[in-house]
C-alpha cells in the first residue's frame, strides 16, 4: 500500500494579505454526495469563508463547493454549512480562541491527505491598511534583493 501525497485543492490566498496568521490547525471535513468529486476537479472556493466554533462543534460557513458537473438530481448544495472533524480538546481550544477580542478563525486551504479532504484552519487578527502596505513593501524588497543576488552570481 503506497501513501498518497498531499495535494492542494483550494487555498485562501487573500487571507495572508488581509490577516496576520497566529496559529494553525488541521481538521477533517464532513462531506456528502458528490462534494469530493467536485473538490478533486478543483471546484472549491474559500473566498469569504469563515469558521464558527463552540465547545461542542466547529462549522465551516460560506465555503463554496461547485456542483459536480456530471452529477444528477442528487447533486449537493453549493454553500451549505459543513461540520469540521476535530478532537474535543481542539474544539474547546478553537472555541476559546474565537471568543478572544480581535481574533477570528479562517480556513486557509483545502487539501488531500492520504485520500481524505482536510482543512487548514488559522486563528488570525485582521491587518490595518498600513500593515498591508508595509507587508507589500517587505515582499517587494525581498524580491529586489533576490533579483540583485541572481544578477551578481
Amino acid at each position: 500500500m503506497s501513501k498518497k501525497s498531499d495535494a492542494e485543492l483550494s487555498s485562501n490566498r487573500r487571507a495572508f494579505h488581509d490577516y496576520e496568521i497566529l496559529e494553525t490547525w488541521e481538521a477533517g471535513i464532513a462531506l456528502v454526495g458528490t462534494e469530493i468529486k467536485s473538490l478533486r476537479a478543483h471546484g472549491g472556493n474559500l473566498q469569504d469563508a469563515y469558521i464558527l466554533a463552540s465547545s461542542s462543534d466547529v462549522i465551516l460557513k460560506n465555503c463554496s463547493i461547485a456542483p459536480y458537473r456530471f452529477g444528477n438530481i442528487h447533486n449537493h448544495e453549493e454553500k451549505r454549512e459543513r461540520k469540521l472533524l476535530l478532537h474535543k480538546r481542539e474544539m474547546v481550544r478553537l472555541a476559546t480562541v474565537s471568543q478572544e477580542k480581535g481574533l477570528t478563525l479562517i480556513p486557509l486551504a483545502l487539501y488531500l491527505k492520504n485520500g481524505y479532504v482536510k482543512v487548514k484552519i488559522a486563528s488570525a487578527r485582521g491587518k490595518k491598511t498600513y500593515d498591508k502596505r508595509a507587508s507589500l513593501k517587505e515582499k517587494d524588497a525581498k524580491r529586489q534583493i533576490e533579483k540583485a543576488y541572481k544578477e551578481k552570481v
